[in-house]
């Protein structure tokens, strides 16, 4: 996991309790889990507003393309 091993992963445990103790390791974690969900929300927003801009250019383009067939024709 993340290039790590368990001792490794252990001891950041280790660490972590005794910097900020039993009582806020829920606390912490809990507003870790979500920044993380925000995080997720915001990248999936993110990557659809891209597809439907990039959907809008394709049928903007090919609605041009049809003008200009029709006048060539």
């Amino acid at each position: 996991m993340f290039g790590m091993g368990p001792w490794e992963l252990a001891l950041i445990f280790l660490v972590v309790l005794l910097l900020f103790g039993a009582k806020r390791l829920p606390d912490i974690a809990q507003g870790l889990g979500k920044g993380i969900r925000e995080f997720k929300k915001a990248v999936k927003d993110t990557q659809g507003e891209i597809k439907s801009s990039i959907n809008e250019i394709k049928t903007d383009e090919s609605d041009s393309n049809q003008k200009n067939e029709k006048k060539d024709g």
